[in-house]
């Protein structure tokens, strides 16, 4: 049962932004992701009828659960949705595994933790990867719009970074995860749908196959199902273990990308992908002893 969940996890999560892409924009990427950030919270408030009423969180504690729900789901995600459109899913989900070397540096600047030198190394062969794929594409007619969507990807994975830390406050004070999940997917489909109403844009729903069936994927399996059985992969294996899935996220991505026709395969993309996975495995500490290694937090509900 623990294999299954572990690649349960990493297939959905490595294949979130295909989703995304074949989700499309029949309508606007707000309106989508408000309909998965407000589907997805009631999952969770439900959820969280049927558990423990243990370490609830307290009022000194909602800005950063706040926090947490507004940069890891609204503004990062609608970020990342953005560059999906704008470049491929391979390259976005490339940009996203990079967050294993951007959090420690945010739980550095705002909770003083240990910056190990690992983590640096990481990050010259994540880069290094990202800039394999990118750079060939910048000759042809499509170079500014890809480079626009990786800008786009880069600073929703910073996002997703100050919103891992604000997280790891929250579990160093013991809150119970379902329900800073439940509340920061309440505050996040809050805070969309105000941007959606602002916009003036309709609330309309797709009736197509694609739309749904991708709509239902991303919140029922992705944003719910996954995250609670990593949660569970966590309690059985820890944190650290079961974070190495993130190593493995661009050879999904890249793997899928092909196989849907949106990228072509070429040493480019081979080289990239395995970069950025060599850069992600250093900066987890994946062969480093648990003497030497300093955990990354468990950080299950920034994935999905």
């Amino acid at each position: 049962m623990t294999y299954f969940m572990y690649l349960f996890c990493l297939i959905v999560w490595g294949l979130n932004f295909i989703a995304v892409k074949i989700q499309g924009t029949p309508i606007a990427l707000e309106v989508s992701l408000t309909y998965r950030l407000a589907m997805t919270a009631v999952l969770f408030i439900l959820f969280a009828l049927f558990v423990k009423r243990t370490n609830k969180p307290t009022a000194s504690d909602m800005p950063f659960i706040v926090v947490f729900g507004v940069c890891n789901f609204a503004l990062s995600y609608l970020c990342l949705y953005y560059a999906t459109m704008l470049s491929s899913a391979a390259i976005v989900t490339l940009i996203f595994s990079l967050k294993v070397i951007l959090t420690p540096i945010a739980l550095r600047l705002f909770l003083k933790e240990t910056l190990h030198a690992r983590v640096w190394i990481g990050g010259c062969f994540g880069i290094i990867g990202v800039g394999v794929l990118i750079v060939p594409s910048l000759s042809s007619i499509h170079g500014l719009t890809d480079l626009k969507g990786v800008l786009i990807a880069l600073v929703g994975t910073l996002l997703t970074s100050v919103g891992d830390a604000s997280s790891a406050r929250n579990a160093k004070q013991r809150i119970n995860p379902v329900h800073a999940n439940a509340i920061g997917f309440s505050v996040a489909s809050l805070l969309m749908g105000t941007i959606v109403w602002f916009q003036g844009t309709p609330l309309t729903l797709p009736t197509t196959v694609t739309y749904l069936s991708a709509l239902l994927y991303l919140t029922v399996i992705a944003s719910f199902l996954a995250w609670l059985f990593y949660l569970k992969l966590v309690e059985l294996v820890g944190g650290a273990k079961s974070g190495y899935m993130v190593a493995l996220f661009p050879v999904i991505g890249g793997i899928a990308s092909v196989m849907i026709g949106e990228s072509t395969p070429s040493l480019y993309l081979l080289f990239g992908c395995l970069s950025s996975c060599l850069g992600a495995a250093i900066a987890l500490g994946i062969g480093v002893s648990r003497q030497r290694r300093n955990a990354i937090p468990d950080t299950a509900d920034k994935i999905g």
